[in-house]
Order: structure tokens, then sequence, then C-alpha cells
């Protein structure tokens, strides 16, 4: 009775906000349309990710929706791994346009998130797993991956499972199997959710950003980017989905530790000093697990320090893919 009450409040209180609006609105590009205009090497160099077409590719039953610009750098992709309840429009536009300055960026949907076809998966060995079909389906045999939150748990298991594929890592705001707190996201999640309900804000004004002045400006700036896409804006996640991904984030969190120094590979770790979601104890953690890793952790800054600091952090991470 009580799981019963409390997904039923949760229901209504996510259908009730705009960052989980559950409702297919009908775009005028298709994913997978092509766009008129200047040729495709012009294309591909002015394109920003506010405005950078939807593509669709299929592989392994499933039909992956992903957005793709960069590509007249060359070199070594960075596949980006994405957050709890997120979708394409939930990555800042700060993040991917900084990346694809300098490198060829692609970010995509799980099965059953976003437009991408399929039942969603519930553990994150699940979406590793289609994260190595999508990648291998892109004719890619090395990438770089870029990991935010549950998607650096996606990516870890990547790189366990497949490490030739993966040649270096950026991890942020995210934690080993095991890690404290992890098994319990649902419950943050379910409480600020609540509480943003009841405040008529979003609720990653909570979950990502501190309650300090400067947190609370970053969360807004931040909201204010993932809006600058206006048109041909991705699906939003369903209920079900977010389900799915809250019950891998709570068998991950009571997982046994994998052996982590097994990965050689270079790895950028980063958070906030202030985590609430994956508390920051599970990033130095990690840390400490990966033979080869770097380090950073910003002041007064939750679980979205990234965004938070991103004129900071992105010269980091170009430094880093480019060593």
């Amino acid at each position: 009775m009580r799981h019963s009450l409390k997904t039923t409040a949760l229901t209504l209180a996510l259908a009730a906000l705009p960052w989980l609006s559950f409702t297919t609105a009908a775009s005028a590009q298709q994913p997978g349309a092509t766009m008129a205009g200047p040729p495709a090497a012009v294309q591909a160099q002015a394109q920003k990710w506010a405005t950078v077409p939807t593509q669709t590719i299929s592989a392994g039953g499933v039909d992956f929706t992903y957005r793709e610009l960069g590509q007249h750098h060359g070199g070594t992709p960075v596949v980006l791994l994405v957050h709890l309840a997120a979708v394409l429009d939930n990555w800042d536009p700060r993040i991917v346009d900084g990346l694809a300055a300098k490198h060829h960026v692609i970010a995509f949907n799980n099965r059953g998130i976003g437009a991408s076809s399929g039942s969603p998966s519930s553990s994150m060995e699940q979406m590793a797993d289609d994260a190595i079909t999508f990648i291998k389906a892109k004719g890619l045999t090395q990438v770089d991956l870029f990991g935010f939150s549950m998607g650096g748990m996606v990516a870890q298991e990547v790189v366990l499972k497949e490490p030739k594929l993966v040649r270096k890592m950026i991890l942020t705001g995210t934690g080993p199997a095991g890690g404290e707190g992890i098994s319990t996201v649902a419950g943050v999640t379910f409480y600020d959710i609540l509480r943003g309900f009841f405040t008529g804000q979003d609720p990653k004004q909570f979950l990502f950003f501190t309650r300090t002045p400067d947190g609370i400006s970053a969360g807004k700036a931040f909201l204010a980017r993932i809006r600058e896409r206006t048109q041909n804006r991705d699906t939003e996640i369903t209920v079900g989905a977010l389900f799915a991904q809250l019950e891998a984030l709570r068998t991950w969190g009571l997982k046994t530790p994998a052996d982590l120094s097994v990965v050689k590979h270079p790895v950028l770790v980063a958070n906030g000093d202030a985590d609430r979601m994956v508390p920051t104890t599970n990033t130095h953690d990690l840390a400490r697990r990966l033979p080869n890793s770097t380090l950073i952790v910003y002041p007064d800054a939750g679980h979205g320090a990234i965004f938070q600091f991103h004129a900071d952090f992105m010269p980091k991470a170009l430094e880093f893919l480019a060593r």
C-alpha cells in the first residue's frame, strides 16, 4: 500500500513538472530526417547543440536516437552517457559545444529513453551492453567516454566489458558500484521532485545545486541553457523508464564493488564538494580505485558541479583529452 501511494504521488508530481512532461510533441523534423541548407562540410563546422539535428540508427533490435557534431575534427569520438531521467535535451550546451569545439561528439538515448525504441533497461550492465551496441553500430573502434552521474556508472561497466573500445574516460558526479548512498538515490530524487512540485521549481535546482546564493544562481542559469533548443526537442522520459533507472541505481548501489585496478585507462574524475545525489565521498573513492585518475572537486557545488563551473571545467577536460 505504501509503495502504491508513493508511486502515485511521484507519478502525479512528475507529470506536473516541465522537465518531465510525458508528452511526445510532433516535431517539424523527425529523427533521421535531413535538412536542406549549406553543404555537409559547412554544416558540420557550424552546428551547435541547440540546433544539430536528431538522427536514428538501428542496431540490436533498437532504433537509437542520437545527435552528432564536430565530425570535421576527426580523432577519437567522445560519446556522452547521460544521467538519471535525462534525454538528449538534458545535456548542458556549454559542455557539448565546448567538447565539439575540438572533438567529434556523439550523444545518444539508450533503449526506451527519449525517442529511442524498446523497453528501458533496469541495470547498468544492460545499459552498458546497449552503449556498446550503439558505438559499434556507428562503426567506431575506439571512443572516449564522458559519463555524468548514472552515465558514469554505465561507463565503468563499458570499460570493464570492452576495455579496448575505450581510450579515455571523464566521470563526473558518479561513484563505484556499492558506493555510499547510491542505493538510496530514489529517496533523494523523490523528495526533491516533491520539493520542486510544491515550490513550482525544477527539481534539478535542488538535486544538482547547493542552496547557497551561488548554487541557486548557477542552477537557474543551467536550467535556462538546457532550454536553448526550441525546436525538434527530444521526447521526454516516461514514468516507467524512470522507475527502471531507479531500480538500476538501487542494484548498482548494493552490488559488490568491481576491481577497478584493472582499468589502466586515463580517467578524469570530477564532482562538487556537496553532492546530495551521489555523495562526494564516492568521487574520492572512485578516484582512489582507478590507478590512472585525476581528481577535480569544486567548492560550494553539488551534483551538477561541472555545469556550475563549466567555464573552468571545459578547458581542463579538453586538456585531459588532448594529452
